[in-house]
């Protein structure tokens, strides 16, 4: 199997390191392209169309479900979807990369099942939720409204690391991000 079939899939809880690794491994491992994930969210200060995500209307966003253009999607909080469109991995396999996809942790367990052993599917966990709360706090992007929602949803989703390929915690971004290096490169590199 070629790299340019493979794709891997990144899920953790909101504030778990997840974008931060994913961003050290972009620059160390070659070949590999980020897949940019549709949304019906506003963008937040700083975000571009076309760069941290494809912005659409929430009627948009349930036109283009009802064409098929996506591979999933998902109604993370009411109103405010996310999803992989089939012309983005198009776009990353037509150049010979390995598509790397940074989802929440439904919809990496619903990829791992569309791409089956083209897939590796890696969970970033937090050290603990309460961890993951300060994290939160400290990007001083959050409502306490939204806050309790994300840490609520993380809660949820713990529970759901056992049902990826292989979980790295990240307690220590260095190690994760080494450790996360290994288990990429031996499944780019397995036959």
């Amino acid at each position: 199997m070629e790299n340019n079939q493979k794709v891997i899939i990144f899920s953790a809880p909101s504030g778990s390191g997840k974008s931060t690794i994913i961003g050290h491994l972009l620059k160390r491992v070659p070949n590999m392209e980020f897949s940019i994930s549709a949304t019906s969210r506003k963008p937040r200060a700083g975000e571009q169309n076309g760069r941290e995500y494809y912005f659409l209307s929430h009627d948009e966003f349930k036109q283009r479900v009802a064409a098929g253009d996506f591979v999933e999607w998902v109604e993370v909080y009411e109103g405010t979807c996310y999803g992989t469109l089939k012309s983005e991995i198009e776009r990353i396999w037509q150049k010979g990369n390995v598509v790397i996809f940074d989802v929440d942790v439904l919809g990496g367990i619903s990829l791992k099942q569309i791409f089956g052993d083209k897939a590796l599917s890696i969970f970033i966990q937090p050290p603990s939720v309460e961890e993951l709360e300060k994290r939160l706090r400290n990007r001083g992007t959050e409502t306490e409204e939204s806050l309790h929602k994300r840490i609520e949803r993380a809660e949820m989703e713990l529970q759901y690391s056992n049902k990826h390929d292989v979980t790295v915690i990240n307690d220590n971004l260095e190690k994760a991000v080494d450790q996360t290096e290994t288990i990429v490169n031996n499944f780019l590199n397995r036959q």
